[in-house]
């Protein structure tokens, strides 16, 4: 979304609210099997992706104001949130087992899965970026959107595209983790601190550093909590990361931006 748009969305993380939720809801309440509720809530990503980019993104862009898109992005991740309240509860609730299992402690599947699909993601989004035709298209939209449209490419539906697929990956990323989080509306809110922190930490408009980001943001939040206590965890892991900002602004993947005077 970041590449084709400049714009971080602050609903990024309700994507994978939403695809847990309905996930929860669909092999839970209704009962589907893995096989007929994945598609549901790829299809459910994908739909809100692109309606926040139609509804959120595209007007602000058009408007000229740079920043407009912090409340555009905020208030329909606030709709969205509120809507799945009344809809689902406010209270958590636990997401089915999706592969039959007698392990537990580490060898539990909701500590592996959002390790394999993280990993899985990344190197998908890669061989995307490079062997695909749209892909490409992405890549170039991040350096010039301007030369990308001189070239008859419709810069709007790319955009539109892309935040498409990225609410599909989101809605996929939450069914995946669902057992370690939960099914809950709240949840889209921590979930889009987290994802900046990381993003901020690895380096933004990086994939892997998003990647490494994370995991460094998720060894530093773990261990603060084994040590200081849970209570503790989110500030230490904000403070870690306004100290790294301090010496590395660009983060440890980012690429340093060049102003032409």
């Amino acid at each position: 979304m970041y590449s084709t748009s400049k714009v971080l969305s602050m609903g990024a993380g309700q994507f994978a609210m939403v695809g847990g939720i309905v996930g929860a809801w669909t092999l839970g309440d209704l009962g589907w099997p893995i096989w007929a509720s994945l598609p549901l809530v790829i299809v459910v990503g994908l739909i809100f992706g692109w309606l926040t980019e139609l509804v959120a993104i595209r007007r602000t862009m058009n408007g000229g104001d740079d920043h407009l898109w912090i409340l555009s992005t905020l208030a329909v991740a606030t709709i969205v949130q509120q809507g799945m309240a009344l809809w689902w509860g406010t209270e958590p609730r636990p997401f089915p087992r999706l592969i039959p299992q007698d392990y537990a402690g580490i060898l539990d599947q909701k500590y592996w899965l959002p390790i394999v699909t993280a990993f899985l993601m990344a190197g998908g989004l890669a061989l995307f970026y490079r062997k695909t035709t749209i892909g490409k298209i992405f890549v170039a939209l991040a350096d010039d959107t301007f030369a990308v449209s001189a070239r008859g490419i419709s810069a709007i539906r790319m955009r539109s595209l892309s935040y498409a697929i990225a609410g599909a990956l989101g809605a996929l990323a939450g069914f995946m983790t669902g057992q370690l989080t939960y099914a809950y509306f709240a949840l889209g809110l921590t979930l889009t601190l987290n994802g900046f922190i990381a993003l901020a930490i690895g380096g933004i408009g990086s994939n892997i550093g998003a990647l490494a980001g994370g995991i460094i943001f998720g060894v530093v939040t773990t261990c603060v909590a084994y040590v200081f206590g849970s209570e503790f965890q989110q500030t230490i892991a904000v403070g870690t990361l306004v100290i790294l900002l301090t010496f590395i602004p660009s983060g440890l993947f980012g690429k340093k931006r060049v102003r032409q005077v």
